[in-house]
Formats: C-alpha cells, sequence, structure tokens
C-alpha cells in the first residue's frame, strides 16, 4: 500500500427558474442516489437525442466538473435541443439563452447598465436575470458575437467573476454550453477557446436506421424536448462538483500516487504520438480538432492536465467508487480528444493500451508504487532524519516494527 493517497478534496432569450438562496451548500446527500439519478439522466438524453451518446456523456462530465463544453456541427443537428434536454434534467438552476450577433453588447449577457451610474461615468451592469445570476448558460453560434465582446466574457467564463469598469462581482455560473457552425479564428477567440476545456464535433446522421428513430422522436415530442418524469437538484449536482473537486471532507475520492503517474505517462504519450503523427501526416486536419485547426502542434497544458485528475475522478464517482482505478483513465479521451472525431479517440485508446500491457506484463505497476512509496519515504527522512531509528508504522502505512535500514 501506498504511504499516502492524494485525495479529493438576435433574438435574446432569457430564461430563469429561481433558486432558493444558499443553494449548493453542502448539506445531507444520498450519494449513491445522485449518481443514479445522474446514470439515469443520461439514458434519459441519449434515448432523446439519437446516436448523440458520447457528446452526451461529454456534456455530463462537464457538468460535474462546473467546466464548459462548445459544440461544432453545421446547422440543423439539434445543438439547441440538445443543450436544452440536457438542462432539463435538473431544477432549482437558472438558465440563461441567447443567440449571439455581432450587433450585441456586454450588456446583452451582463445586463443593462444602471443610468443613474453611467451619468456618474460608472459602468455599472444590473445583473439580474443575466448570465452572471445563472448556474447554466447555452450561447447559440457564439462566434457571431463580436471581439468586443467575447474579450469581456474571459473572466465571467474563467474566474467565474464579472470584471466591467469599477464593477467587480462573482458568478454563479457553474457550465456553459456554447454551439458553432463554423470557426472564426483571431487573438480573443483563441482566448476564448481556451476557456471551453472540452469540444465536440457533431456530424450530421445519414444512416436510414438513425433517421426513422429521429423521425419517432419528432412526432413524439413536436421537435421539443422531453419532460422527464424525475429531475436532479441543481444543488445535487453542485455537490457531486464539490466531492470531485475534494470539497468535501466526509465524502473524498482517492487517487493513489501510481495511478496519477501512471495518468501522466499516459497523457504524455498521446500527446508525442499525436505530433509524430502530425508531422507525418500534415494533411489530416482530424489530428488537429481539438484546437480547432488552430495550432501547428499539440500541446497539452498544465492546466488540462490537473483537469485530467478531476476528470478521472468523476468517471470514478460515477461508478459509486470512493477511489481512482487504471480502467478510469481510459475514459481520458472525454477530455484529450474532440468527442466525434473516431481517430483522436483511437490514438488515445492505443496509447493507453499500450502503456498498460507494458506495465502489467513487466509488473510495473507493483514496481512503481513501491519506488513512489520509497521516494516519499526518503522526502520524510531529508525533513527529519531523526525518523530513521523510529519503527516504520508510526510514521507510514507500512506495518512494520522496524527502521528503515532494517526494512529496506
Amino acid at each position: 500500500m501506498p504511504l499516502t493517497e492524494i485525495t479529493v478534496r438576435e433574438t435574446l432569450e432569457v430564461s430563469v427558474t429561481n433558486r432558493a438562496p444558499g443553494a449548493g451548500t453542502p448539506g445531507a446527500h444520498d450519494t449513491q442516489k445522485i449518481i443514479k439519478d445522474l446514470r439515469r439522466a443520461m439514458e434519459f438524453v441519449q434515448e432523446r437525442v439519437i446516436n448523440r451518446k458520447e457528446v452526451v456523456e461529454q456534456i455530463f462530465l462537464a457538468l460535474l466538473l462546473g467546466e464548459h463544453i462548445l459544440i461544432e456541427s453545421r446547422t440543423g443537428v439539434g445543438k439547441t435541443l440538445l443543450a436544452e434536454q440536457v438542462f432539463e434534467m435538473f431544477e432549482g438552476a437558472r438558465i440563461f439563452k441567447v443567440q449571439a450577433s455581432k450587433e450585441q453588447q456586454p450588456d446583452t449577457y451582463f445586463g443593462g447598465l444602471d443610468l443613474e451610474e453611467l451619468k456618474k461615468g460608472r459602468i455599472i451592469h444590473n445583473t439580474e436575470g443575466s448570465l452572471v445570476e445563472s448556474e447554466f448558460g447555452f450561447i447559440d453560434e457564439i462566434f457571431d458575437a463580436n471581439d468586443y465582446t467575447l474579450r469581456a466574457l474571459l473572466s465571467l467564463l474563467n474566474e467565474r467573476e464579472l470584471v466591467r469598469g469599477v464593477q467587480r462581482m462573482p458568478s454563479q455560473i457553474h457550465t456553459v454550453v456554447a454551439a458553432t457552425n463554423y470557426l472564426r479564428i483571431s487573438e480573443i477567440t483563441e482566448a476564448l477557446l481556451d476557456r471551453f476545456l472540452f469540444k465536440a464535433l457533431i456530424i450530421p446522421d445519414k444512416d436510414p436506421v438513425n433517421q426513422y428513430k429521429i423521425g419517432q422522436q419528432y412526432l413524439m415530442h413536436s421537435g421539443g424536448i422531453a419532460r422527464p418524469e424525475h429531475r436532479i437538484s441543481y444543488d445535487a449536482l453542485d455537490y457531486s462538483t464539490r466531492v470531485i473537486k475534494g470539497l468535501v471532507p466526509e465524502h473524498m475520492i482517492s487517487f493513489p500516487p501510481d495511478m496519477l503517474y501512471f495518468m501522466n505517462l499516459v497523457i504524455r504519450h498521446y500527446e508525442v504520438q499525436r505530433n509524430r503523427l502530425m508531422k507525418e501526416r500534415p494533411d489530416a486536419e482530424h489530428l488537429r480538432s481539438t484546437d480547432f485547426g488552430r495550432a501547428k502542434d499539440y500541446y497539452i497544458s498544465p492546466r488540462t492536465q490537473a483537469k485530467a485528475i478531476d476528470l478521472v475522478r468523476s468517471i470514478a464517482f460515477l461508478h459509486g467508487r470512493d477511489h481512482v482505478v487504471r480502467a478510469d483513465i481510459d475514459r481520458l479521451h472525454f477530455l484529450l480528444c474532440t468527442s466525434g472525431i473516431a481517430e483522436q479517440k483511437t490514438l488515445f485508446k492505443k496509447s493507453f493500451e499500450t502503456l498498460n500491457q507494458l506495465y502489467a506484463a513487466s509488473n510495473g505497476f507493483e514496481q512503481l508504487a513501491s519506488m513512489l512509496q520509497l521516494e516519499e519515504l526518503l522526502a520524510k527522512y531529508k525533513k527529519d532524519p531523526e525518523l530513521l531509528d523510529k519503527p516504520l508504522e508510526e510514521f507510514t502505512g507500512v506495518k512494520a516494527k522496524r527502521g528503515f535500514f532494517d526494512w529496506a
């Protein structure tokens, strides 16, 4: 056993559902019921939105992590229906919906300006009913918005804070789903893309069987959303997010050091393999799609690598476990790949299987755990040399009454 574990501690349409003050404060929650409800909600949406199983799961993972997702597709494939159906599965959350346009100004998203304050030369928004005070947001055709407005959205999406002139206030945003039919590349839009941790590409479905199922759903619901029999409280979702991020001491999800080390190996292997293929096949646009064609190389930032920890823990959470296992790391393609691009997912799966088989065949995981354990011991001894003479069980998870040298 490792000595310690890393633990988790325009048409402007705005619809707002009132949420009780103080909602989101951790309380008594039945975690197993929440997990069951989340899995049932995913299945419900997957039945309503035909042949979108992977992107639906990706959206739910974004919700669990409190992150944003960008969906790209041609017009008319049901992006709006998908977002609205997902949001319909929750109750108690305020929802902001808008179709972006070039004429819009930041007050479309932040609320109208206070005219009395404006006379004094102060930019102050009345944020009631705006994206600032909403838990969920859907921005359709986000790249139709002008760069001035998109720049204003950056801190709101990333830091969850409204920063306009002298006005600074925290935002309630949990997750924003944005949709686009095309890409507009500029310095501002590149910064905006970085705010969307998850990305998906939806390709129009021409399969006759799926078209038939889509037709059936249209006849049943007249092209609108389906009303679920049971909905999940936003408080339960917020609680789940806090669990995954390690903010609920009574419900921690452990991440063993050897699993963390192995995860980083898989991520690095995938990054190297993807860049190698990009050099060998410079015309292969699907290998660049995670950055939506904007980068000459594939780069996994330290921020994304840190978020991978939360993603893996969210997979463990959905499986009802309080610890991460190796199979959870196999699901990192939801974060590192663009959902809907089969070549990216296949390449990631190959990286995972290559390293998994290599380590399993050579007892590498056991050796890795021992090496990490030894490294941690040495760090403790360096900090406090007097520990060398004490039994290991006094300050480690090793059941040994001997000192370090005898044990070694």
